[in-house]
């Protein structure tokens, strides 16, 4: 299964693109699409899923035409976008029996079987009673899942899904998504947290003021960075020298002071130590190497 996107492009009133000439392949698997908030990643979440019109450019889903096929593109898709909170008074199974139901899902029986295991899957199968607006951050996104999935899309699309959940559902949300990817899909994860896609994706692309500046996998991106990622011992007067002067990726606090990691060419008049870079390393020498300021959240300790 493959996307193809050619030539894309979203222009608003006032003259202001939002996507500019995007060219860009997808197959099956795990995708990333990283970048800076405002970059443009949900308006083309949104052309591709069929809720937004491009300006101009074309869209192929194998052999369906975006302009063409968008029922049947519709049909094979999933979409789970950032604000996944509106519910009702409805218990969690009865949500998924609601919107199974509107997704075609006509028999009874096969439906509440489909609903009792995917529950299990995305491990909300203890709760399925519960109000679904009574459910934590982390759940709410879990039902997403179940909910994108009761259609069994070919393609799921999932925008900034890890967004104010804490460490332990982030974790849990990534291993659920990896585990979707071994199946024969496409699933687009969208975010600018880079720890979301750096244990599942096999390729990726990163989307900057509208315009696709990296398209690769995760590899050659961290190649890149390699030499570029210095970790060091500083006090607090060096710490705070340090981030007027370099990305500092993190800072955590030690007996003998903070121990930082550092994206930088070189450091200057300290002691620094070079370092394997991960693939955050890397998306922040690249974002900093085309001259763009970065709004990354880490996973890291940073102070």
């Amino acid at each position: 299964m493959q996307i193809l996107i050619e030539r894309l492009s979203k222009k608003y009133k006032g003259g202001k693109y939002a996507l500019r000439d995007i060219d860009l392949k997808i197959n099956s698997g795990m995708f990333g699409l990283l970048g800076p908030n405002g970059a443009g990643k949900t308006t083309l979440m949104r052309i591709l899923v069929t809720l937004l019109d491009p300006t101009s450019g074309s869209v192929k889903i194998d052999d369906y035409d975006l302009k063409k096929n968008r029922k049947e593109i519709r049909q094979m898709t999933g979409y789970l976008p950032q604000d996944f909170s509106n519910f009702s008074k409805l218990a969690v199974w009865e949500f998924l029996d609601y919107t199974g139901a509107l997704s075609g899902l006509t028999n009874k029986k096969e439906r509440m079987a489909k609903i009792d295991q995917l529950l299990d899957g995305v491990g909300l199968f203890d709760v399925r009673d519960r109000q679904a607006k009574k459910l934590s951050g982390g759940m709410k996104r879990r039902l997403g899942i179940a909910q994108t999935l009761i259609c069994d899309p070919r393609i799921m699309v999932v925008d900034e899904p890890t967004v104010g959940l804490d460490p332990q559902e982030r974790l849990r949300f990534r291993n659920l998504m990896a585990d979707l990817s071994s199946k024969d899909m496409i699933i687009i994860l969208s975010t600018h947290i880079v720890g979301d896609i750096s244990s599942s994706c096999h390729d990726l692309a990163i989307l900057n003021s509208g315009k696709i500046v990296y398209s690769g996998s995760p590899d050659r991106l961290t190649a890149n960075s390699e030499g570029k990622v210095w970790k060091l011992i500083a006090s607090d007067h060096e710490l705070e020298q340090l981030r007027n002067k370099y990305p500092v990726i993190s800072a955590v606090p030690g007996e003998n002071g903070f121990e930082v990691r550092v994206v930088a060419e070189k450091i200057e008049n300290l002691q620094a130590q070079q370092i394997d870079p991960n693939i955050e390393d890397a998306y922040i020498y690249f974002m900093q190497s085309i001259g763009t300021d970065m709004d990354l959240e880490s996973d890291g300790n940073q102070i």
